[in-house]
């Protein structure tokens, strides 16, 4: 069917198409499941030892696990049908569910109050690595963007993406505040274990239209790790983003390690998870800028300049101690953030040859993440142990604490601001880089990666 709005050109509704937004709705549902879990473990883990080094933990690990996978998950997408793929990543995630709703109804609640219980970390790798089983599905979700959806068209496709992203946030944030002020982590379990059975019903029903392996030629289903940096060597400049990217993600590990503590201090449980839920709207803003706009004609310039805007409301929303001047940083943060991810895969999808895109994607996953793990397993016990204490009883309060305030959550706003100046000079930098011409160059002359 076709039709046609004034001023517009015409649209083709295609199979593609319908098979493309089937998909995105089922990740709608199974990203809710999974931000859901990784939410509530970790407000869960820290209302129950009120520890800061454990939270930050919890995020190192989760970064950990995410870069170790994340190449030999891209091999798996590239030599697997994507529908095959989801269906994998849903049925391993139902297990390790499973497994971590057995520990904790058989369990007494009293083993997860010690931060140095061996119980509450089994119980905290199940759920996590039920949650990284999802980054599987992720990859198969950026390659499907190149199987199913015209060049001219990927940048929207990625904001679409980028949408349900925010979708999931705004969603996630409220129920997993919400429920585990109410009960724990019970029906945060059993909403995990239904949404996804319902996910893979679902996907059996989906036939997507060129959906085959397509390895590359004489690597006989192999990761080839050699082969894969041959090919992102071959590209200029594409080392030189990913890493950027990867310095991004070491300076991002702080907040990820220390901004559910810094708002818990601030605020309940519940009240937190609401404002999460409020404020992550910002990523549905962001992506539906995308999907309608695009990402002009060189998205390498658009992440550049998305960056330069996060780090400065990164070095600002903490400066005051202040729930509203931080919901407004947060808010404008998480519109910016689906820039930056969909302007990187766009780069990608057009590049890179399709039948190595899912290993280059966990590749760059790999590398990207690995350095987010260090951040956030160094910076949690600096923050509780020496920065903290600097804005509580130390030097600090005579130093800053007369304008930027005393206390705990002080000293974890402190970090934030240094890391964010840090953040914003090397992103100006980077636009002076060869590198960054080089790579945009290619990307404006580059033939498109097409599905063979």
């Amino acid at each position: 069917m076709t039709f046609r709005r004034p001023g517009r050109p015409i649209i083709m509704r295609t199979a593609p198409d319908r098979v493309f937004r089937h998909l995105l709705v089922d990740t709608l549902f199974v990203s809710v499941t999974h931000f859901t879990v990784w939410f509530a473990i970790t407000f869960y883990v820290y209302l129950q030892t009120r520890s800061v080094f454990a939270t930050g933990v919890i995020a190192g690990l989760f970064l950990v696990m995410t870069s170790l996978s994340g190449i030999w998950f891209g091999s798996i997408v590239d030599h697997h049908p994507k529908r095959t793929v989801m269906i994998l990543s849903n049925a391993v995630a139902i297990g390790l569910y499973a497994a971590a709703s057995a520990v904790y109804l058989t369990v007494d609640e009293r083993s997860f109050t010690d931060p140095a219980s061996p119980v509450l970390w089994v119980f905290v790798l199940l759920l996590m690595g039920g949650v990284i089983a999802g980054n599987l599905r992720g990859i198969a979700m950026s390659t499907a963007v190149t199987l199913l959806v015209p060049a001219e068209r990927r940048d929207r496709a990625n904001g679409m993406v980028g949408t349900v992203s925010g979708v999931s946030f705004l969603v996630t944030s409220v129920i997993s505040g919400l429920l585990v002020g109410l009960s724990g982590m019970f029906h945060v379990l059993v909403l995990a274990l239904i949404v996804m059975g319902a996910s893979v019903t679902h996907l059996l029903t989906v036939r997507v239209p060129g959906d085959r392996p397509a390895p590359a030629r004489g690597d006989a289903g192999r990761v080839d790790l050699r082969g894969t940096l041959a090919v992102v060597a071959a590209l200029p400049g594409l080392f030189a983003l990913i890493a950027f990217s990867t310095i991004n993600n070491f300076l991002g590990g702080v907040y990820m390690a220390l901004l559910d503590a810094y708002g818990l201090s601030l605020m309940s449980v519940q009240a937190w998870g609401l404002l999460w839920g409020v404020l992550s709207g910002g990523f549905l803003v962001g992506g539906l800028v995308i999907a309608r706009r695009g990402l002009g004609r060189n998205p390498l310039r658009s992440l550049l300049v998305a960056n330069v805007v996060l780090w400065v409301i990164a070095t600002t929303f903490t400066l005051h101690g202040s729930v509203l001047v931080l919901a407004v940083g947060m808010f404008v943060y998480l519109a910016v953030i689906p820039f930056v991810e969909a302007s990187e895969q766009t780069v990608l999808q057009k590049v890179v040859p399709y039948e190595r895109q899912g290993r280059v994607f966990g590749f760059a996953q790999s590398v990207e993440q690995a350095a987010s793990p260090l951040t956030a397993f160094l910076i949690s016990p600096l923050a509780q142990f020496v920065v903290i204490p600097f804005m509580t009883t130390g030097a600090g309060v005579e130093l800053v604490g007369g304008w930027f305030g005393t206390g705990p959550d002080r000293g974890i706003a402190l970090v934030f601001v240094l890391t964010g100046l840090v953040g914003l000079g090397l992103t100006l930098l980077a636009f002076r880089t060869p590198q960054y011409r080089a790579l945009s160059a290619r990307y404006l002359r580059s033939t498109v990666a097409e599905p063979v």
